[in-house]
Formats: structure tokens, C-alpha cells, sequence
């Protein structure tokens, strides 16, 4: 599989965090896993569709999909050759241009909803095999000009409580954000259900993970000091929490390999 990674125009830098493509000619089917990044993504193929496998049952896909946040891994399978354009939009910015409530699309990849349909129509119908990466990035930067929206008040507060995270990979408490928001606990969840799909504490608990597979491709490290540079202080919670979204031991893991899992973590 080619894997490549585009930057949007920096006009789009608040709402996209990148444009991904991938392709193979291969049609032998392989089985290939996906672990949480904290980003959702709009997805088009324009060769075979997929398989995937979420709830523990293998389901066919279409070709144009919505992915919102997931909690723990999860596994697809190509049914032939395989040709994908992925927008890996910042965390709110879904609910912020289609005004989704992403707490019902989290831990799901499903059909495009209607709003969105209507919005990437000329996207779709300019999808050509084979595509040409950097043409169709910019392609993408222009309809996806045309829907940037104002912000509010409620988005502020959403991004601020983003930026905060981020600042931090992930290591702060709720209480924090609170403070620096000036909002309770209950007005805090709403926004992350409503914007993010996930609530504040588990997906700082993400993007500290995340946090891993930069710091195991700047330095060569023992698992102790990645751990502690993570924001881990105890081991056995570092090992617990790797487990649970990769579903390997991190000594087991295989950072080094060009999977499609790899390509999405390391972000560079």
C-alpha cells in the first residue's frame, strides 16, 4: 500500500488537519488495524470498497463514508484494489460545518449523512482512477472553502478546551479545564458529546497516547522513559492503556512497519 500525506491550505488549518491518500493494485485481501487518533475523518474510495469489522461481525462498506470517534480498535479488509482519499478534520470541526451531534457517531464508519453528501457532490463526481494526489488536495481545499463557517461563542469554548489538550498531549485534568473555561462540569461534557463525541477525560486519554508513536519516531528510547515522557508515571498504566487501544503489548508492537494504522499515528 502507498500512503501519503497533504496539507490543506493554510485557510483550512482551524478545521482540517490533513488530507490522506492511499493506494495498492494488490486485490489479495488483508486484514489491517485501526487504532484511535482522536480525529474524525470523511473517507472516499475510488477503487474497491472495504470490509470492517467494529462490534465483532464483518460488514461490507460503502464508498463514502463518515468516521467519527472511536474508542478502541478496530479492523477493515480490502475486497479488491484499494483507492482512498481521507479528510482527517481538526476534532469539533464536523459538528462546527455540518452542525452534528458527533456523540452519535462515535465508535461507528457509516454512510455519508445527507448534508455532507450534498456538500462533497462535485467531490465524488471529479473522483478519476487513477488519481492525482496534490491536483485533487487542492480540489479539496476549494469546496471545502466554500462551507468554513462563522464561529460562536459555543466554538470557542469547544477549541479553546482543544488547544488546552493538545498544549498539554493530553496530560491535564478536567478540573483544569474548568477553571481555564470558566465553566462547570456539566456544561463541559455537553460540548465534548456534542463537538468531539467523546467525553473530555477519555479523549485526553487519546491524544496522550497518541503522544507514543511521535516520541518513538523522534529518539530511541527505553519503554520506560517513553512512558514517563507520555505523561505515564506508572508503567503498568502505561502497558494497560497501550493494550487497550492497540490490543498488543507496546514491546510487541510493530512501530517500524508500514501499516495502515502506523501511517495514521505518526502523523508525519
Amino acid at each position: 500500500m502507498n500512503y501519503q500525506r497533504i496539507e490543506p491550505d493554510e485557510k483550512l488549518s482551524l478545521w482540517v488537519d490533513c488530507y490522506w491518500f492511499a493506494e495498492s493494485t494488490n486485490a489479495i485481501r488483508e486484514k489491517k488495524k485501526i487504532i484511535p487518533d482522536g480525529f474524525p475523518e470523511i473517507i472516499f474510495h475510488y477503487r474497491d470498497p472495504y470490509r470492517i469489522n467494529i462490534s465483532g461481525a464483518w460488514k461490507q462498506q460503502g464508498k463514502n463514508l463518515l468516521a467519527g470517534q472511536i474508542r478502541n480498535f478496530f479492523y477493515l479488509e480490502n475486497t479488491g484494489a484499494s483507492g482512498m482519499v481521507g479528510i482527517k478534520f481538526k476534532p469539533a470541526a464536523l459538528s462546527q460545518l455540518f452542525e452534528l451531534n458527533m456523540a452519535d457517531h462515535t465508535d461507528v464508519v457509516i454512510p455519508l449523512p445527507r448534508i455532507i453528501l450534498k456538500a462533497f457532490a462535485g467531490i465524488i463526481k471529479s473522483m478519476r482512477d487513477p488519481l492525482k494526489p496534490f491536483e485533487f488536495a487542492r480540489l479539496l481545499d476549494h469546496e471545502l472553502g466554500l462551507i468554513v463557517p462563522l464561529w460562536n461563542d459555543e466554538s470557542q469554548k469547544i477549541e479553546w478546551a482543544l488547544d488546552l489538550i493538545f498544549a498539554r498531549n493530553g496530560n491535564l485534568e478536567v478540573n483544569e479545564l474548568l477553571d481555564q473555561l470558566a465553566i462547570t462540569e456539566r456544561q463541559l461534557q455537553r460540548l465534548f458529546n456534542k463537538y468531539v463525541g467523546l467525553p473530555p477525560k477519555f479523549y485526553c486519554r487519546i491524544i496522550r497516547f497518541s503522544r507514543i508513536f511521535s516520541l518513538m519516531e523522534q529518539h530511541d528510547a527505553s519503554w520506560v522513559e517513553i512512558a514517563l515522557e507520555s505523561g505515564y508515571y506508572d508503567q503498568s498504566h502505561f502497558i494497560r492503556n497501550f493494550k487497550a487501544f492497540t490490543g498488543e503489548d507496546p514491546s510487541a508492537y510493530l512501530f517500524e512497519e508500514e501499516t495502515m494504522a502506523n501511517f495514521f499515528m505518526k502523523r508525519t
